[in-house]
C-alpha cells in the first residue's frame, strides 16, 4: 500500500532539503509548487484561464506568465488570491492523482506542500512532517542567504501559517537548528519510522 506523506515547512526552514533527502532515500517527491508552476505554463488551459480572469498584462513577452506580477496581484489581495486558486488548485489536483497512479506498490509518496497547515488538508495525509526552524533563524537564512531585507523576510514569515499553526499538525517534526548532516539523520530516522508505520498497516 502507498504511503502518503505530506511535507511542509516555513520559508527558509529547509524544506526542500529535506525534500531532495526524502527522495534520495527512495521516496517519490511530488512538489506542488513545481506542478503549480507546470499547469499555467505556456500554452496550457491553465494560463488561458489565468488570463481570461486577470487579464493579458499578466503574460510576459515570451507568453509565459509573468509571475512577479500574479505575485503582486493576489500578495495582499485574498480575493484576487482565491479566484486565483480556484483556477489552479484543480488542475494541481488532477496532476497529483496523475503521478500517484504511476508509483510503485507500496512506494512512499511525499507531497511536498508550502501552505499545507494553511490548506486545511494535512488529515488526508498517512503522515505530515513538518520542517521547523525558529522565525530569527528563518529571517537569518533569508537576509543572509537570498539577500532579503530584514522587513521583506518577517512580512513573508507573517503572511505563512504561524509557527504553532503548523506544529499542531505535525506527526513528525525535523528541526533543522544544526548542521546539514544532524538533518541528513533526523531526515533517515523519521523516512524509517514513516516506512515501518507503513509496512505494519498493510
Amino acid at each position: 500500500m502507498t504511503t502518503r506523506v505530506g511535507l511542509t515547512g516555513g520559508i527558509a526552514s529547509g524544506k526542500s532539503t529535506v525534500a531532495a533527502m526524502l527522495a534520495e532515500l527512495g521516496a517519490v517527491v511530488i512538489d506542488a509548487d513545481a506542478l503549480a508552476r507546470e499547469v499555467v505554463a505556456r500554452g496550457t488551459p491553465g494560463l488561458t484561464a489565468v488570463v481570461d480572469e486577470f487579464g493579458d498584462e499578466l503574460l510576459g513577452p515570451d507568453g509565459e506568465l509573468d509571475r512577479p506580477g500574479m505575485g503582486r496581484l493576489v500578495f495582499n489581495d485574498d480575493r484576487a488570491r482565491k479566484r486565483l486558486e480556484a483556477i489552479v488548485h484543480p488542475l494541481v489536483l488532477e496532476r497529483i492523482v496523475e503521478l500517484e497512479g504511476h508509483t510503485p506498490p507500496g512506494a512512499v509518496v511525499v507531497h511536498d506542500i508550502p501552505l499545507l497547515a494553511e490548506s486545511g488538508r494535512a488529515d488526508t495525509f498517512d503522515a505530515v512532517v513538518v520542517v521547523d526552524a525558529p522565525p530569527e533563524l528563518q529571517v537569518e537564512r533569508m537576509t543572509g542567504d537570498r539577500g532579503w531585507s530584514e522587513e521583506d523576510a518577517r512580512s513573508r514569515i507573517r503572511s505563512q501559517a504561524s509557527r504553532t499553526d503548523r506544529l499542531a499538525i505535525a506527526t513528525h517534526v525535523i528541526e533543522n537548528t544544526g548542521t546539514r548532516e544532524d538533518l541528513r539523520t533526523s531526515v533517515a530516522e523519521v523516512f524509517a519510522d514513516v516506512v515501518s508505520a507503513g509496512s505494519r498497516n498493510d
